[in-house]
């Protein structure tokens, strides 16, 4: 029987790209499918978990895994072009093979949050990890575990709005969800609201109470997202954010994840800010 868990974690199992969706300039949406059946079966992603994409002949990288485990029968990665890895990867056209391993890390407390209201807050590229918990919490299998959603989404252009189909069309029309939607600087025909997502955030001031908030962004973002959070009277073990941008093995082996006592590979990347506050400044 196929295992995604081989003898040797650090093979990749072979993956095929059937569709590319272009989300921003610089960020795509792969949607892959392992050639082996059997392990698309036994490939059991929780949200907030990784997997590692490799580029036969170039290299790999740690990449959220976009989409929900309630979407059956691919999976979904959204990667912004930063670098020789990410930039090969952009190159790739449906057909093209890949390598996928994983999932790896923790996940999103997502049975904790059962009966709880829940407050998204993304920027950019940090939607990504994010979509994966909307997505499950929305499914109609899980929506009537968890309360009021809000989601507050912020990218600095129009174009750079990662999953407009999903931010301006198909989540606001969940039941109990509302979506906020900002860009940094005012363009011509952008009638929403204009102005960086911490401050947006402080103008809607969500109440903490029965409330979850999860965040992910650029660094600068998620600092000042926090301390509004802190501002609103949220706990540190009320606020959760993620840290897989530090990842590179995925299993604790080369140690470019290790921050203090932790490894974002092995303990995160999911972590709460309780947690955060006990790590080295360099996190």
């Amino acid at each position: 029987m196929t295992n995604c868990r081989s003898h040797n974690p650090l093979r990749p199992f072979p993956a095929t790209i059937i569709k590319i969706i272009d989300e921003t300039p610089d960020v795509k949406t792969f949607q892959m499918v392992f050639d082996d059946p059997e392990v698309m079966e036994n490939f059991k992603q929780k949200p907030g978990q990784v997997a590692q994409i490799s580029v036969f002949g170039v290299g790999e990288a740690t990449i959220s895994i976009t989409s929900s485990p309630t979407r059956k029968g691919l999976l979904e990665f959204s990667v912004k072009k930063v670098g020789m890895l990410t930039s090969a990867l952009h190159r790739l056209e449906p057909g093209c093979k890949v390598g996928i391993r994983g999932p790896y890390g923790n996940h999103f407390p997502y049975e904790k949050m059962k009966g709880k209201d829940l407050l998204f807050i993304g920027g950019g590229i940090g939607l990504a990890p994010l979509r994966a918990l909307i997505d499950f919490v929305l499914a109609e299998e899980n929506r009537k575990d968890y309360g009021n959603i809000e989601i507050i989404y912020g990218a600095r252009s129009v174009d750079d709005l990662c999953f407009k189909y999903d931010i301006l069309e198909r989540w606001p029309q969940m039941p109990g969800t509302k979506v906020y939607t900002t860009i940094d600087r005012a363009e011509q025909g952008w009638e929403g609201h204009v102005g960086f997502v911490p401050a947006y955030l402080e103008e809607i001031n969500p109440t903490p109470k029965n409330k979850y908030a999860i965040t992910c962004g650029p660094p600068i973002m998620i600092k000042f997202v926090l301390q509004a959070l802190e501002k609103m009277g949220f706990s540190d073990d009320q606020v959760i954010t993620t840290l897989e941008m530090k990842m590179k093995c995925g299993i604790g082996k080369c140690g470019r994840c290790n921050i203090g006592s932790k490894y974002v590979c092995l303990d995160g990347p999911v972590f709460y800010l309780s947690q955060l506050k006990q790590l080295p400044p360099e996190f």
